[in-house]
């Protein structure tokens, strides 16, 4: 069972998959939303709280989480930044297995094709998990996908 996160301030994805031999079953999948104009400390603290609940409730096997993405945006970089290392602490206080993942390879992984657009991987991620709809909101589709991603790439190791 694998714990994906798309780790952001005002929105943490999650998604959590697991493979018996069958292919991909998603279990779950949603956000962790904080208040836009909460302190920054809090909405860590929220972020914190929420993911150590999920972590309790589905005791993942793994976590993987999608590597920082530097973009022109500074201050987005910085915000997902922290939520991220939030995330990389509550995952290494109960010391899960964690994996990193480049946006490269989650699509890589999910389409078979590494610069893959936001639509085409959430309708691969809804086919592969066998949902009726596409994971809403994105967020949780990208946690969906990340987690995907190491459950093709766990065969590997």
């Amino acid at each position: 069972m694998v714990l994906g996160i798309d780790p952001g301030t005002a929105i943490t994805g999650y998604g959590v998959v697991t493979d018996d031999g069958a292919g991909p079953k998603a279990l779950d999948f949603g956000v962790i939303r904080t208040p836009a104009k909460q302190e920054l400390s809090l909405r860590l603290v929220t972020i914190y709280a929420q993911l150590n609940a999920l972590l309790d409730r589905f005791s993942p096997d793994a976590v993987a989480v999608e590597e920082l993405f530097f973009s022109k945006n500074a201050r987005t970089a910085l915000s997902v930044g922290h939520a991220r290392g939030v995330v990389l602490l509550a995952v290494a206080r109960r010391n899960i297995p964690l994996f990193h993942y480049k946006p490269s390879q989650v699509k890589q992984a999910v389409t078979g094709y590494g610069a893959a657009d936001k639509r085409q991987i959430q309708e691969m991620v809804r086919m592969l998990l066998g949902l009726d709809d596409i994971p809403r909101p994105d967020d949780a589709a990208d946690a969906l996908a990340i987690a995907i991603c190491h459950l093709n790439s766990a065969w590997a190791y």
